[in-house]
């Protein structure tokens, strides 16, 4: 096992997000997907002036995981407007957790939800809520498996393809 820390990301770490970012994206979802919708998506939500926008905004945040100095995985998760789709004041989104395909296995997905959980709880949030694609069965197994329950259905756009993602939640007790 590695000894892998979690870090916010700053501004001064955007070229470092985009870099991780496109290349988790990639490892996941190129493969079931066609190039062309894939490089609009890439290129569209991976650009260093919107990765900049939502570091910058106070409602979102990103967490890297780091092995020494690598960045092997990430996390953003989206409060208050900020949330792509809820807008509930009472909810907290996890809209990304992504590692790297050699990390793998290795438990860094399950810190990057934990420091999701532990950041849900310290905002007071009564549910978190996330989308995954319908086709990602590794996710939709990894977030049933952390409590999350389905409870809607909305459309992604990848490129020009309409993708349907199961929205899933998970109370939290406080």
């Amino acid at each position: 096992m590695h000894n892998i820390s979690i870090i916010k990301v700053g501004i001064q770490d955007v070229e470092k997000l985009q870099a991780i970012g496109r290349v988790t994206f990639s490892q996941t979802f190129a493969a079931y997907n066609n190039a062309e919708d894939m490089e609009a998506y890439l290129n569209t939500s991976y650009a260093i002036e919107k990765l900049s926008a939502e570091i910058n905004n106070p409602d979102s945040a990103f967490y890297f995981a780091k092995d020494g100095e690598n960045v092997v995985g990430y996390l953003k998760v989206n409060t208050g407007t900020a949330q792509s789709e809820k807008n509930d004041a009472r909810a907290f989104e996890i809209e990304r957790i992504y590692v790297d395909k050699a990390y793998l296995g290795q438990k860094i997905g399950q810190l990057l939800f934990d420091k999701a959980i532990s950041l849900a709880k310290s905002k007071n949030a009564v549910y978190v809520w996330l989308g995954v694609w319908e086709e990602n069965h590794r996710a939709l197994a990894f977030y049933t498996k952390n409590g999350f329950v389905p409870f809607d259905k909305h459309i992604f756009k990848l490129g020009n393809d309409a993708q349907t993602d199961i929205m899933m939640k998970l109370e939290l007790a406080h």
